[in-house]
């Protein structure tokens, strides 16, 4: 019985788990309402399910907005990027139905845009993992993205079907609709959010320098870092590295 009250027991652990992920769901719905600073709310839920991922001690509430805050620029034009891409994407794969019975064109443009929609869920879902956990210019942001998703295809593959899976389960099951509605609107952004950190966590130490390179494991010694660029985790960074700016306030980018 002593045990049953205990901080430490894993049904408090849990239940506290699942209120923070509400209370980060909630926050980060409201800094996406004005559209234009989805990216930095959504980099801030990385940056904050990225420790919860690691067990490592942080504060929701000071977490998120100071990711918000270090990450409001760049996110913004990520996500403006990103919105654009996507809704270019989406008026061609429109058209191109609408061209349906033209014979060969149709099929190569429908399989063109299918590609590219994959290549773009696929930057989508490490753009802003990335842009949370490494300083970066957005040039660079997106090519190390891009380069991940394609390396890790595997974790890539799942974390896409885990996006979907509720969208799926909410259009094709009768009733569903609104209980994953509901879901989403209580904790589900925050609860996927989780679930890919789990995953990005593995990811991302690959491309963190080991203290001890004999204590690296097998597979993390395979992993050619060189055609990434500039992965200097925000957690690790050195005097030498400056605070996170604009791309058109730093040097690397005027050298560009």
């Amino acid at each position: 019985m002593s045990n049953l009250f205990n901080p430490e027991n894993k049904f408090f652990v849990f239940m506290g788990r699942v209120a923070d992920l509400m209370i980060l769901n909630f926050i980060c719905i409201i800094c996406c309402l004005p559209i234009v600073t989805a990216g930095p709310a959504i980099t801030a839920m990385y940056y904050t399910t990225l420790k919860m991922a690691r067990n490592e001690e942080t504060y929701i509430l000071k977490g998120f907005f100071h990711s918000f805050r270090q990450n409001l620029k760049q996110g913004i034009i990520i996500n403006l990027i990103m919105l654009v891409l996507g809704i270019v994407l989406a008026f061609d794969l429109y058209f191109s139905r609408m061209m349906q019975g033209e014979g060969t064109l149709y099929k190569v443009l429908t399989y063109v845009f299918m590609v590219g929609i994959t290549v773009y869920a696929m930057v989508l879902t490490y753009i802003y993992p990335v842009l949370a956990k490494f300083y970066n210019t957005i040039k660079h942001t997106f090519k190390n993205a891009l380069l991940m998703s394609i390396r890790h295809l595997p974790y890539t593959l799942l974390m896409l079907a885990i996006t979907v899976a509720p969208v799926i389960i909410g259009i094709f099951v009768d009733g569903a609709l609104p209980m994953v509605m509901l879901f989403y609107f209580l904790m589900g952004f925050a609860v996927v959010n989780y679930i890919h950190s789990l995953f990005f966590v593995k990811i991302f130490d690959k491309y963190i320098p080991q203290e001890d390179a004999e204590t690296a494991s097998e597979e993390e010694k395979e992993i050619d870092t060189s055609v990434f660029t500039n992965l200097h985790p925000t957690n690790e960074v050195s005097e030498e590295i400056p605070e996170k700016k604009a791309p058109w306030e730093t040097d690397s980018a005027k050298e560009e």
